[in-house]
This record gives structure tokens, C-alpha cells and sequence, in this order.
């Protein structure tokens, strides 16, 4: 069944029995330690009855057609379980584990998958595949992700459904998944000892403000020139003609590609679907592929993403946006779930200047770094980790790595001294020096050499390179011409050149001391 013939149910619908989402279904993954929703649709009035796990749960069908339970809290199991949903007829869910699920959503380094078409194989994929004999991890995709380009995404209505499956990890199942998915999820599988479910909800090329509800970015008048920008960009916007246009480059492309393989050359890139802007407009992808999801419990979702914003005069905003997503989802859901995401890496070039705000994904970082004022969030720091020559690193099971760590330590307090890079924690003026102090700072110092990658300003604004050391745990920035600082940026630049780690080598975030537009 097509996407967009199953998005929106109403009250007027004839059910003709209970009904479930896709997302419900056989092989897929509860949360432990947590009340459980399980909802679905049936005939206004009519009786649903919910049985798992020696729970039985009762309710009436409201007059809008829908109906929900939230189940008790279950024990972690790895052992397969039935659910039954009964009304006029009955539905039986098969192979349902319970223990760890988080949603895995954000633009193509989520996307990319472990044997990828448009992106291509990650490290070592043959023998990854190979060794992914692991039952316990369970993956829910959406049905053709790139048949979203397809076909136009809901523009005024949160959708209530899409098609989509549980798929169990296997050798032969395992090249679809997400690899930022995957691997995380072996990452927690191996530390847990308990299952873990992943919902993908991914789409390349696309920016933030598609992936929160429309409503909520309109509510914060910091982003009001960016909505104002998006209603421009789409008065005379024609989506068939761009769909028209995008299936032609397509077509052609893959003639392309085909060549360029069978020569053993490089292939070109693929074109953009996203320039298709019924996908990447406000609110767009939140209708399409996140609110189906909704109140499906969680333990919380990473998120990698930013590329998309990582440029233009709107990136300043990423932080307003990125808090407001947060924000937006958790009400959603009703729940205060964790939010872990991936920090821009680097990007080739050299850094030139002492600072470079404009820089490819400079406003981005620092609205990341600055997103962790946000109660219950985590942030992987990628600065090292290369990989980005073509903008989709391939080594993503050190990305996951990074998230998988922080994300063990922050939510589930598994011990580990040092699980990210320093983080700014506070900066004073000191005698004519800048005196930083820093979380996750044991063993700080220079990764080679001397410190590098530091600037400082007085009152004038203007950034100058300066001198670095570290000194009791602290590090200690300074100019010798500049006799009244007042604000430091390190690694500010789209390829910075800060060499600042801890003892775990983990590099410290970019970061300005200043508030300064």
C-alpha cells in the first residue's frame, strides 16, 4: 500500500474491527522498566482488549475512532512473547521482545544504510554483515524509505499511520538497516545484555525545521525570518514538476553510474530529491515519517544532523531549532525521553583565520554544544573521526561509538571516567589571560605538540590567534599585545585546526566563551 493512502484515518472511517498501526506489529522490540502505550483504531464504542504478558488491559473505542492502553511496566526478555489485541476480531502480535528501543531519525548519516545504493558500503560492510547474527536487535523501517520522494508529503495533517516492519538482525537482513542504528544498538546489546529496537525515520538532504511540527516552530518568534523565508520559497513552488524533474535525473544518473562501475571509476553523485520542497519544508517530514511514531515508548533518540543548515544566514538559529525539536517531540509524546545526537565532524580545508563563523557548520557546532543546557541530552563530539571527504563518513561504527558511550554513561550509568571530549564549562579573565575550566577534563593537554587552534578578543570584537597552555587542569589562553580579554573561540572554523583532548583522546568541543552576534 502506497504511503500516502494510509496517512490520515478520521472519525468518519468504518473500521470493521480493530485495527493496529504498522509500527505495532510482529517481531518488534516494547520498552523495559516503563509503562507501555498500545493503541490502534476501531468502531466508535467498541470494546479492545489487550493482553501481554500476563497483563490484560481493557478500553472503549472514543468517538474519534481511536483507542489505548498503556500496559504496566515490563521486565527486560529476550524470550519471545505474544501480544493479543481483542475487539470484534482479534489481532495476535508474534515475537515481541522487550528491553531498550530508540528512534534513530535525522538527514543521510543516519539514513545511510550498511550496503548503501546512494551513499555506498561502510567500513569493513561484508564482514559486518557477515557477523550480525544478532536476533536481539530488531530494527523498524518504513516501507520504500525513498518512496517518500515519491509521492508528496501530508502538508497540513500529522499522519496516523505508514507503512513499515520490524525486521529481525540477521546476515541477510542487516545491509538495510541504518548503520548509525545498528551499530549503536550492537553497542547497547553488548553492555545491556538485553534486546534493543530501533525505529528508523531518516531522509537525506533535509533540514531540522522539516523534522518539527509547524506549530511549534511557529510559536518561537526567533525563528519567524525563517518561516517568512519558507512561505517565499513556496508561493509558485509546482511539487509534481519537481518530482517530474528529480525522476528524470534520476533515470539518467543511474545510466551514468552503471558506466562508471562497470569502468571501476567513481560514480557521481545522485541527484537531490530534496529539492523536491514538499520534503523539506516546515513541518514536512514531522507529518510524514515522525508522528505514525507517536506515543510508540521510547528510552530516548539520537539524532545525527545539521548538515542541511550547516550554511546560509539561518544557521545561527540551529540551536533555537534543535531546542525547539526537542521540545516539540517530548510533548508529543508526553515523555521526558534522553536526546543524544552527533556533532558536526570536520569538513577538508584549512583553517586561515582566528575565527571563522561563517565556516561550514561552525553556528551549528556551537548551537549543539550550547543545546546541552537542555535537560537530559547527550552529545557525541566527532571533530577527529574524519571520514568526511564526501560528506557521509563511511567508518560510522566509530561515529556510533562515540554515541553509544555517552549515551551509556548519561543514561544508563554504566562507569566510564571520561565518555566525551572536554566541554567548556566556565571562562574568566585572570591578569590579562583567559582562565577556561572544562568537564571531562582529566589528563587534558595537546593530542601533538603545542596547543593550537585558540583566538582572543578585547572589546573590539576582533580575533587574534593566541597562546595556549594547560595548567592545573585548566587551560590558560593569552595574547601578549592583548592586555584586557574578553572572549575566547577555539576550533570556531569549518576545519579547525584545535588539538585539545582529555586522557581518553576524545577531542574538546568548539566552543566561544562570548554571546557576541
Amino acid at each position: 500500500m502506497k504511503p500516502a493512502l494510509v496517512l490520515l484515518l478520521s472519525a468518519t472511517c468504518a473500521f470493521a474491527g480493530v485495527k493496529m498501526p504498522a509500527v505495532i506489529s510482529d517481531h518488534m522490540v516494547l520498552q523495559a522498566d516503563t509503562p507501555v502505550a498500545i493503541w490502534g483504531w476501531a468502531d466508535t464504542g467498541e470494546e479492545v482488549q489487550v493482553e501481554f504478558a500476563g497483563q490484560k488491559k481493557a478500553t472503549k473505542t472514543a468517538a474519534d475512532g481511536k483507542w489505548w492502553v498503556k500496559l504496566d511496566k515490563l521486565q527486560a526478555s529476550a524470550q519471545p512473547q505474544t501480544l493479543t489485541v481483542s475487539g470484534t476480531n482479534t489481532l495476535t502480535i508474534r515475537d515481541v521482545l522487550v528491553g531498550e528501543v530508540w528512534l534513530a531519525s535525522g538527514q543521510s548519516n543516519m539514513e545511510m544504510r550498511i550496503k548503501d545504493k546512494m551513499h555506498g558500503l561502510v567500513d569493513n560492510a561484508d564482514a559486518e554483515m557477515a557477523a550480525a547474527k544478532h536476533p536481539e536487535i530488531r530494527v523498524f523501517v518504513h516501507d520504500e524509505p525513498y518512496e517518500i520522494y515519491q509521492l508528496p508529503v501530508p502538508a497540513d495533517e500529522p499522519a496516523q499511520d505508514r507503512p513499515g516492519s520490524w525486521r529481525v538482525c540477521s546476515p541477510e537482513t542487516v545491509g538495510d538497516f541504518s548503520a548509525m542504528g545498528y551499530f549503536f544498538a550492537r553497542d547497547l546489546l553488548a553492555e545491556l545484555k538485553q534486546p534493543v529496537g530501533i525505529l528508523t525515520s531518516a531522509v537525506g538532504g533535509t533540514p531540522i525545521e522539516a523534522w518539527t511540527s509547524a506549530s511549534a516552530q511557529q510559536a518561537v518568534p526567533e525563528l519567524k525570518p525563517l518561516l517568512e523565508d519558507w512561505q517565499q520559497r513556496l508561493t509558485g513552488f509546482d511539487p509534481e514538476a519537481a518530482q517530474k524533474k528529480f525522476l528524470e535525473d534520476k533515470a539518467a544518473w543511474l545510466k551514468v553510474r552503471a558506466a562508471a562501475l562497470k569502468a571501476k571509476q567513481p560514480a557521481p553523485k545522485a541527484p537531490l530529491p530534496y529539492k523536491n520542497l514538499a520534503v523539506m519544508k516546515p513541518g514536512g517530514l514531522f507529518n510524514g515519517m515522525i508522528a505514525s511514531l507517536v506515543p510508540y515508548t521510547i528510552r530516548g533518540v539520537i539524532w545525527y544532523q545539521g548538515e542541511r543548515n550547516a550554511a546560509g544566514p539561518f544557521s545561527p538559529l540551529y540551536g533555537t531549532q534543535l531546542r525547539t525539536l526537542i521540545a516539540d517531540w517530548r510533548a508529543r509524546w508526553g515523555d521526558e525521553f534522553h536526546f543524544a545526537y552527533v556533532q558536526l565532524p570536520a569538513v577538508k580545508g584549512v583553517q586561515k583565520l582566528p575565527s571563522e563563523p561563517k565556516g561550514w557548520g561552525v553556528a551549528v557546532r556551537d548551537g549543539q554544544r550550547r543545546t546541552l543546557s537542555v535537560p537530559h541530552t547527550s552529545m557525541a563530539i566527532t571533530m577527529d573521526l574524519h571520514g568526511e571527504l564526501n560528506g557521509h563518513p563511511t567508518n560510522k561504527s566509530e561515529y556510533a561509538k562515540r554515541l553509544s558511550t555517552i549515551v551509556l554513561h548519561d543514561v544508563y550509568q554504566k562507569a566510564s571516567l571520561l565518555p566525551t571530549g572536554p566541554l567548556l564549562k566556565s571562562a574568566t579573565a585572570e591578569k590579562g589571560k583567559m582562565v577556561l575550566s572544562f568537564e571531562y577534563a582529566d589528563g587534558l593537554k595537546a593530542k601533538s605538540g603545542e596547543l593550537e587552534g585558540f583566538a582572543i578578543a578585547g572589546t573590539d570584537g576582533k580575533f587574534v590567534w593566541a597562546s595556549a597552555r594547560v595548567e592545573d587542569g585548566k587551560v590558560i589562553v593569552w595574547n601578549e599585545k592583548l592586555t584586557d580579554p574578553k572572549a575566547v573561540h577555539y576550533s570556531f572554523a569549518g576545519m579547525p585546526k584545535g588539538n585539545l583532548v582529555n586522557a581518553a583522546n576524545i577531542p574538546a568541543s568548539p566552543f566561544r566563551t562570548d554571546d557576541w552576534q
